[in-house]
């Protein structure tokens, strides 16, 4: 998050690994080097390869080599060729060469004894959207046949389609896959685990669970046995059951987090008082708010700005309660308006976020003592002064181990450390949460750090699914900076947010833990002649505050609407270009929400909206 002026970080970091590199020990991952020697042909063995995850620019892959023979193996080669495009990343338990595009998997010292019928496998990460063929086994055909190279494994299946959904079943369908010799069954995969195999291209799961999220998932097996990529996955959310687990006390609603980030410094020239969520009718819709930011320095959480959080009076007419502060009171400010927001609407939860954009930096010596940042964030949000004020704490790195304003160095572990810390201190009674990159390139931000482990600290994650694109980059090409899906022209394959999200599904990170963002402003360039997607400029465009940047109140009424791209709304007027959600693309967002099974919506930030909130509205009625 950004700090006074800047709505929102910018996604720049570019490094060079693998997308699920972290879900590895990154002692276990292997360098390639040149090609290795086959050894001598066996018959008595078959090598099978399974698609274990997938994210669009790569996947993750695995042999299973098993002894079919009489007699022990001493050793094995498993040899196999990948389309033009397609290649290993990195690799674990085998040593993983290539020529080419011919590419060659041989035992490490431990594992290459395999006694008859013992299998063993070896995995790598692999880029590009290929499958291997031509598959050898010690030089025979990967079947167990005579000869070589033997039959390729099935293509993926469709990805599966819902239907008939009740509270303890579901009904799935996808297309057929295809195989040189004919495809045997299939395998369904529940939250990746099999729970049937089926000879037809439908099924119906039952006994599961009422108002529980699942993802369905098919993959073919072959007359040989062999079996081919996953296919891509399926959300379902199985009616009844009550409450949603993604907002974990929150009576009365659906149970999805309806949240918006309210600033410090709004009080100041942007005049967005809380009082504002009264009379725009956004309190009465959301759920959560992140008052943002305090600062991070020290190692330590601080306060932000003493006079905007509780030093300003108000008058009767810019308070909540209509009761203007007096000189003399112990807390004023912003948090005193925000406790008295708390009585007339007791539903929601405040959140106190640290750091944001501008105060990230001081993170890395945070992660060096968890354990004195933790009770020092606890210090500040419970002060006796405000303790009934904030519900939990919200932590705002932008990076951990990766670059954002400055870059950090404190390892892949080092937001889980933070989180377990806070945990720890904070208890389970409050809110915990943490606000993340959305970069899902080729190894981007996302595979930088073990999110799946910091998450079990945590309620949810704040994805921050905007600013993928925008003036920052002044030449363009103009593209939307919030792109719900990828499409053709993309500047950068992995920046939008369905990319973002099937990032941390694969990294283990539950559905019902990731809210998707929604920026309440625009980006834009100026010199732009065309009205389409992929153009070019001669700078950012003239915003109120900074340039590049507008709220959407503005916007919708001085660049309206010209189309729409990836689920995403684009204005060309003039000579400017801009890109913002407007109600109906923030519908769309969030029936794409709730398909996926997420834990709700939240916002960047509430001054941006229209005074009768139509923003929040979308969002809220969009979220059920």
């Amino acid at each position: 998050m950004p700090f006074r002026t800047l709505p929102h970080p910018r996604l720049r970091s570019r490094t060079a690994a693998a997308l699920s590199a972290l879900l590895l020990p990154l002692a276990a991952l292997v360098a390639l080097t040149s090609p290795a020697h086959a050894a001598a042909a066996s018959t008595s063995a078959t090598a099978t390869f399974v698609k274990t995850q997938d994210w669009g620019t790569g996947f993750g892959g695995q042999w299973t080599v098993k002894n079919t023979g009489t007699t022990s193996l001493s050793s094995w080669t498993v040899e196999w060729d990948f389309p033009t495009g397609t290649s290993v990343t990195s690799a674990w338990d085998a040593d993983v060469t290539h020529s080419g595009n011919h590419w060659t998997g041989k035992n490490k010292s431990y594992n290459g004894t395999l006694a008859p019928g013992a299998s063993v496998s070896f995995g790598f990460n692999g880029a590009g959207p290929g499958a291997p063929s031509s598959c050898t086994i010690n030089g025979a055909s990967c079947d167990g046949g005579p000869s070589a190279p033997g039959d390729n494994p099935p293509s993926a299946p469709g990805t599966p389609t819902a239907s008939s959904v009740t509270d303890t079943s579901v009904k799935l369908g996808w297309a057929a896959a295809t195989d040189d010799n004919g495809v045997k069954n299939y395998d369904v995969l529940r939250d990746g685990t099999k729970v049937a195999t089926v000879t037809g291209t439908s099924y119906t799961d039952t006994g599961l669970t009422a108002g529980t999220d699942y993802s369905y998932s098919v993959q073919a097996r072959d007359t040989a046995d062999q079996t081919g990529p996953v296919s891509g996955s399926t959300a379902v959310h199985t009616t009844g059951g009550g409450t949603d687990p993604g907002d974990p006390g929150d009576p009365g609603t659906t149970g999805k987090v309806k949240m918006g980030y309210l600033t410090d410094w709004g009080t100041y020239q942007r005049d967005y008082q809380v009082k504002n969520l009264v009379t725009s009718g956004s309190a009465a819709k959301i759920n959560t708010i992140n008052y943002a930011f305090g600062n991070v320095t020290n190692g330590k959480c601080a306060i932000g700005d003493a006079y905007a959080d509780y030093q300003k009076t108000f008058t009767a007419a810019t308070s909540v309660d209509g009761t203007a502060d007096t000189w003399d009171q112990p807390v004023a400010g912003n948090i005193n308006q925000l406790r008295e927001l708390k009585k007339k609407y007791p539903n929601i939860r405040i959140l106190w976020s640290f750091g944001g954009w501008t105060w990230s930096g001081g993170f890395g010596q945070a992660a060096q003592n968890p354990a004195a940042f933790a009770q020092s964030c606890y210090d500040l949000v419970k002060d006796p002064r405000w303790a009934d004020v904030f519900d939990g704490i919200d932590i705002d790195w932008e990076y951990p181990n990766a670059c954002g304003l400055s870059c950090d160095t404190s390892g892949p572990d080092a937001l889980k450390s933070l989180t377990q810390a806070l945990r720890a201190k904070f208890g389970s009674d409050a809110l915990v949460t943490a606000a993340v990159t959305a970069d899902a390139s080729s190894a981007g931000k996302i595979s930088k750090q073990d999110y799946a482990g910091a998450a079990k600290s945590l309620d949810w994650y704040n994805v921050m699914t905007y600013d993928f694109f925008g003036g920052f980059s002044p030449k363009g090409p103009t593209a939307p900076h919030s792109p719900l899906t990828s499409y053709d022209g993309i500047p950068t394959q992995g920046f939008d947010s369905a990319d973002a999200i099937a990032a941390y599904k694969a990294q283990g990170v539950p559905a019902s833990k990731l809210l998707l963002g929604i920026g309440f402003y625009g980006r834009g360039w100026t010199g732009v002649t065309q009205d389409a997607p992929g153009g070019t400029a001669t700078g950012p465009a003239p915003g109120t505050y900074e340039q590049g940047i507008e709220d959407y109140k503005v916007l919708k009424n001085t660049c309206p609407v010209t189309g729409t791209v990836a689920g995403t709304a684009y204005a060309h007027c003039g000579s400017n270009w801009w890109s913002y959600d407007t109600p109906s693309t923030i519908a769309g967002k969030m029936a794409w929400a709730k398909q996926q099974g997420l834990g709700g919506a939240f916002f960047w930030e509430f001054s941006g909206d229209t005074a009768n909130g139509e923003l929040v509205t979308a969002l809220s009625n969009g979220l059920g």
